[in-house]
This record gives structure tokens, C-alpha cells and sequence, in this order.
């Protein structure tokens, strides 16, 4: 069959499934619902983990209070990744998706334990800093593996679905894992309760590599192996990206969501980091710890709310318009969240503020998944990936600096929130100008051309 054929029939059958439908058909194919799993439990010990570190990077009461504070942090969690990201590129182009998955998690395991010890003994050595960042690495480099390796498990036409369902129950299940470390701190000291959730992630994460060996070695791609070696690879490994970015930018479409998710991102780092120091210093006194956590987890737990909504939103959404059509009405949910804050800090504004971006973030995310999943060659998905993460956790980084400069120690300042929605109304009009009579063009798997 045809390309042109072969998409006929897939946005044929997508326009016929409704919600229900889609989800009945999504959680049908086997290997999906196996990488699901592996997501869930991964996930959920990430939320394990950071509740581990939390106190450590964020919510102690002599650190992470100004606003300058929360952007050092910010920076040095993120801007590692944005640097190493490029070599992960080549590694998920030429190693088995599935075999990283494993591994990956077991590494995990070996950091967890280790800092549950220093944690425990010396909470205050350099060392936990460093491990710390190499497991949030390693993180990271999961995630691009599990999108990256999404497209071998489901039709492309169900991609948009599996992409509102996968990313959000995976936020949830971070959530609930973090819950459950949040409970320890009613039953231990904090030095213990740190050490207990990190061993609790630890076995979490084991039982995530033992989920990922339930798919064949190269169930989830890459299709096709490279030719050069790895060290060969490394040495190009800038020409590689380059080379990523140059057909990235010739398919347009996978490109153009790339800018716009790296925007977003952008503009949602600024807000973070303004809701956290506002639950911080304003919702909570700033020198109880647990009372600005529990805060701050209250807003941030409201806001999947629009996570949910995203969820049902989207894929009901794409039976009517595209992909880019709804990126463009998300970026519009996005202005009223931030317009809300110009009026007041305080409930119940803060809380429908959190749920329009928490829609806003989540339903564009999705699309732009979507976009980039379907719409790329499966030989440059790797790549695709990790330069998403690059420009996510980058533009993070640069929020945390523009958050540093612009933002009060109490978080609230209607003038930035108002910029941040005349931004995002900026960055509407420059996507729809890009979009503008450009069809989305789905690719199946394993198709290479251009």
C-alpha cells in the first residue's frame, strides 16, 4: 500500500473511533499496555525519589526561598541535561529501546540505595548532589526511550490517544509515588524518612526493569542498526544532531511543535517557580518547610485536574480539528491562566489558573507528541527526542533566569504574569503562520524518506 493510501486509511479509521472507542482500542494492543506499565511503575518511583531529595533541594528552610534561590536550583538540576543531551540521541538510534529500559532502571536502583545511605549518614555531602543528577539524568533519558520506542506499539492513527493517555497517568503515578513518600514524614524523622523513600524508589525501579523485560530486545526499535560504531557516532555527534535538525526542519511540522513546546515550556517554567515561591512565602510561613511543601503540592495537585481534562479533552478535540489547530487553542487556554494571576494570588483564582495551564501544558504537550511521533522517521526518532529534552529542560533553565531577574521573593508580580500572556499570544501567531496550510503528514513506522 501506498503512503498516501496507507494515511487514507488511518485518519479514515481515526475519524470513526470516538473517546470510548480509541481507549478501548488502545489498551488492546499488548505491547502497549506492557510499556504503559513500565511507565507507571518507573514514574512512580520518581515521585519516591523526589520526595527523597525534596527537602534537600527546595523546601529546607535555610535554602530555596528567594527567588534567585529556586533558579540556582533549577539551573543545576537542568542545565547537565540540556549539555549531555545530544548523546543520547545516537544511543536510542542504535541500541535496543528496550534493553535501555532495563538497564536504565537497574542503574537507578544502584544510585537510589547508595544515596539512601549518605542520605541517611551524611545528608549534607557534596556526593548526594552529584548522584542525585545522575540518576535525574538517567531519568531523563528514560522518558525520551519510552517516546521514542511508543510509535512500535500502537497504529499511528492511535498515537494521539495513547499520547493523552501515557505522559498524564505517568504524572499521576509520580504524584501518588511522591503521596506515598509524603505519608513517611508522619511516621519518622526527616534523616530516616529520606533514606526509607529512596530505598522504597530503589525496589520501585527494579521491579520497572523487571517490567521492561516482558518485550522482545527490539520490539521497540530501532528499525534500522547504524552502520558506524559508537565511538564514531560520538565523534560526529554534533553532525548527527545537525543532521536531525536539518530534517526535523524539512518535515516542518515535527519542528514547528518542537518551537512551540520549548515556548511553552518556557513560559510554564516562569509560573512554577512563581507558584512555588507564592505558596512558599505568601500561602505558607516561610520558615515551616512542610507547611510551603504541603502548600505548593496542594496547587500543583489541583492543577492535574487540567491534566484530566487534557486526557479528554484532546483526542476528542482531534475529531474536529488538527493537531496544530489544537495546539493553537491550548496556547489560548494558556493567556486566560495567566491573566487570572494579574487579579490575585489567592483561591479560588490560583486554583483555576493551575487547572486552565495544567490543560493548557498537558493538551499541547500531547499534540506536539503526537506530531513529533508520527511525523518522523523512525532512524531520526532518537534524535528527535532527545533534542526535545534538550530544548524542554533549556528552556526551563532559562525560565529559572528570567524568574531570578523578574520575580519578587513572594512569587506574585501581576506585571510578569501579564507579559507572560502577551507572550503566549505571540507565540499563537508565530505557530499559526507556521502551520498555515501545512497538513499534518502521519508516517508509519519504519518509513525513512523525507
Amino acid at each position: 500500500m501506498s503512503d498516501g493510501a496507507s494515511e487514507h486509511g488511518e485518519v479514515h479509521r481515526r475519524e470513526k473511533l470516538g473517546l470510548i472507542d480509541q481507549l478501548r482500542w488502545v489498551m488492546r494492543y499488548p505491547k502497549y499496555r506492557k510499556l504503559l506499565a513500565i511507565r507507571l511503575v518507573s514514574q512512580a518511583g520518581d515521585g519516591m525519589f523526589q520526595v527523597g531529595l525534596a527537602t534537600l533541594f527546595f523546601f529546607n528552610p535555610q535554602n530555596a526561598t528567594t527567588a534567585g534561590g529556586v533558579a540556582a536550583a533549577f539551573a543545576v538540576l537542568l542545565l547537565p541535561f540540556t549539555i549531555v543531551g545530544p548523546f543520547a540521541g545516537p544511543l536510542l538510534d542504535r541500541w535496543s529501546r528496550r534493553n535501555v529500559l532495563h538497564y536504565a532502571n537497574l542503574v537507578r536502583v544502584g544510585l537510589a540505595l547508595i544515596l539512601a545511605v549518605l542520605i541517611f549518614a551524611v545528608p549534607t555531602h557534596w556526593v548526594i548532589y552529584v548522584l542525585a543528577l545522575v540518576t535525574l539524568g538517567v531519568n531523563r533519558f528514560l522518558l525520551s526511550a519510552l517516546s521514542a520506542g511508543q510509535p512500535h506499539t500502537l497504529p499511528t492513527h492511535l498515537l494521539v490517544m495513547a499520547n493523552s493517555i501515557t505522559p498524564t497517568l505517568g504524572s499521576v503515578s509520580a504524584v501518588l509515588g511522591g503521596a506515598l513518600g509524603l505519608v513517611l514524614s508522619w511516621v519518622s524523622t526527616e534523616a530516616l524518612r529520606n533514606a526509607i523513600a529512596l530505598v522504597m524508589a530503589a525496589i520501585i525501579f527494579a521491579a520497572a526493569a523487571v517490567l521492561a523485560l516482558r518485550l522482545e530486545r527490539w520490539e521497540l526499535g530501532p528499525d534500522e542498526k547504524p552502520t558506524t560504531s559508537l565511538t564514531q557516532d560520538f565523534r560526529k555527534v554534533l553532525r548527527r544532531m545537525t543532521d536531525g535538525v536539518v530534517y526535523l526542519t524539512r518535515r516542518g511540522t515535527p519542528m514547528y511543535g518542537l518551537g512551540i513546546m520549548a515556548i511553552h515550556r518556557f513560559l510554564y517554567g516562569v509560573n512554577f517557580i512563581a507558584l512555588l515561591l507564592i505558596s512558599r512565602n505568601l500561602l505558607s510561613d516561610p520558615m515551616d518547610a512542610d507547611a510551603g511543601l504541603a502548600t505548593f503540592a496542594l496547587v500543583a495537585g489541583v492543577s492535574l485536574v487540567g491534566n484530566g481534562l487534557a486526557i479528554v479533552l484532546t483526542p476528542t478535540m482531534y475529531q474536529w480539528m488538527s493537531p496544530s489547530t489544537w495546539i493553537l487553542a491550548c496556547l489560548g487556554i494558556s493567556v486566560i491562566s495567566q491573566a487570572l494571576l494579574i487579579v490575585t494570588y489567592r483561591a479560588p483564582l490560583i486554583f483555576v489558573s493551575a487547572i486552565l495551564l495544567g490543560l493548557g501544558v498537558q493538551g499541547a504537550k500531547i499534540a506536539v507528541d503526537t506530531i513529533v511521533q508520527a511525523d518522523t522517521a523512525d532512524a531520526y526518532r532518537g534524535r528527535a527526542f532527545a533534542l526535545y529534552d534538550m530544548m524542554y529542560n533549556a528552556a526551563f533553565v532559562g525560565a529559572a533566569v528570567l524568574a531570578a531577574l523578574a520575580l519578587p521573593d513572594t512569587g506574585w508580580a501581576p506585571g510578569v504574569f501579564a507579559g507572560l500572556a502577551a507572550t503566549y499570544v505571540l507565540a499563537a501567531g508565530w505557530y499559526w503562520v507556521k502551520v498555515k496550510g501545512v497538513n499534518f503528514r502521519p508516517r508509519a513506522v519504519g518509513a525513512d524518506s523525507v
